[in-house]
């Protein structure tokens, strides 16, 4: 493949596709099968640092209740081949009631926006056995009757669930249409992926300690959960990352609160860190812990899109004081801390070049802009997107001869033209 008129470094070149390999740049180049850029930019392809990719097909293929007819919604919505209706997009604080209200005929499973909670309705709640199971995550009244509210229960669910995983092809095609090349699954305790059927590279943190990981999955850092729903044991959490480093992995752990992060810097003072360790999300950061951050080494992978996407939610839900403290980007960069961006997806907006313009302006829905301090020029935004995915915050990686074929080709209006891996074309 020959890629002619391409912007590249401000210059117009072409760039020479052989195998896997970008094998030459320069201007006037001639021969193989032609596509005109005319005048794309030419970019590495982007790097999703943290998403979900089975949950991302799921999603696909459930319905919403974050419309203005709920109701409606689940009445419309086909039964999936285990009888249940799932839905996904709740941002309110369901219950099984709340859920009866809107749909009892058929069991009703939905996820809330974060991913940490499922409700199910009455009937659901009967078929799941609720009232005599023992799971930590089932939330209980003050009579001890379950409320129909699941808290980080997925696996649980995959139990007395099973399915058949969701087709990734859908997904693969999604992310190329991005410009996205490799990703990194943060799915804990992940115990199959089917790569084959994604053109991205896929790194995954959720695989065990012991495991295997599945047939073309790199393993990334170890996954550790700070679920605020349900903390954990200080000594256990030192004793998790101890484990992961004694094997030679670093962790990556999901961090969303100020508490989460306090305990977690205080366990790498016992533990100390190694080089990787990386905060997922990092959703608060208090001022006063990122001298902490930095001295660690740590690295973070964070998502500003979601001050887009639920920016006004957090207007109201958190203090004015601490809006500087969501989704920091300036103040981690300046303190050398490497910063990487990411979807979270589909909990976050997958679309990078959304997550992009969220850390350029911070503006929420209503336009408000959140933390004007921790916004970053576009430049170093879309970098956020371009380090390698076992270097997240790292250098942005380059075109050249030699390297490999992984490009997007970006029109002057925001379109990706072409993304190619590995040298082909996969949109």
């Amino acid at each position: 493949m020959l890629i002619r008129n391409a912007t590249l470094d401000g210059r117009t070149m072409d760039l020479r596709l052989a195998g896997d390999r970008i094998a030459e740049i320069g201007c006037g180049l001639r021969g193989e099968e032609l596509l005109d850029a005319a005048g794309a930019t030419a970019l590495p392809g982007l790097v999703d640092h943290h998403l979900h990719l089975h949950a991302i097909a799921a999603a696909l293929d459930s319905v919403s209740v974050a419309g203005p007819d709920p109701a409606a919604a689940l009445r419309a919505a086909p039964s999936g081949a285990d009888g249940w209706v799932r839905a996904v997009g709740s941002a309110g604080s369901l219950d099984a009631a709340d859920l009866d209200a809107l749909h009892a005929e058929r069991p009703v499973r939905v996820q809330h926006r974060s991913g940490a909670l499922w409700t199910v309705n009455s009937l659901g709640a009967g078929l799941l056995g609720l009232a005599t199971a023992d799971h930590p995550g089932i939330e209980r009244d003050a009579h001890h009757a379950p409320t129909g509210r699941l808290w980080r229960a997925d696996a649980w669910l995959r139990t007395l669930l099973p399915a058949t995983p969701p087709d990734l092809t859908p997904v693969g095609a999604l992310l190329a249409g991005y410009g996205i090349t490799a990703v990194t699954d943060a799915t804990p305790d992940l115990e199959c992926l089917d790569a084959a059927a994604l053109p991205q590279r896929v790194m995954a943190l959720g695989v065990g300690l012991e495991c295997t990981p599945p047939h073309g999955v790199a393993v990334g850092p170890h996954k550790i959960v700070l679920a605020d729903s349900d903390p954990p044991d200080f000594d256990d959490l030192v004793a998790r990352i101890a484990a992961a480093h004694g094997t030679g992995r670093a962790v990556a752990v999901h961090c969303v609160s100020r508490t989460a992060l306090a305990l977690l810097l205080a366990a790498f003072d016992v533990v100390g860190t190694r080089p990787g360790d990386r905060l997922e999300h990092a959703a608060v950061v208090p001022a006063e812990a990122i001298p902490a951050l930095a001295a660690h080494g740590l690295r973070v992978v964070t998502q500003p899109g979601f001050l887009a996407d639920r920016g006004d939610d957090y207007r109201h839900e958190v203090p004015a004081a601490e809006h500087t403290d969501l989704y920091r980007c300036a103040s981690l960069r300046a303190a050398g801390i490497p910063v990487a961006l990411s979807s979270d997806a589909p909990h976050g907006p997958l679309d990078p070049w959304a997550v992009i313009d969220a850390a350029v302006t911070r503006r929420t829905p209503a336009g408000t802009v959140l933390g004007a301090a921790e916004r970053i020029d576009r430049r170093d935004a879309v970098a956020g997107y371009l380090a390698a995915p076992e270097d997240p915050g790292g250098p942005p990686r380059q075109l050249s001869a030699g390297c490999p074929a992984d490009l997007v080709l970006r029109t002057e209006d925001g379109q990706t033209l072409a993304t190619f891996i590995a040298g082909r074309r996969v949109a």
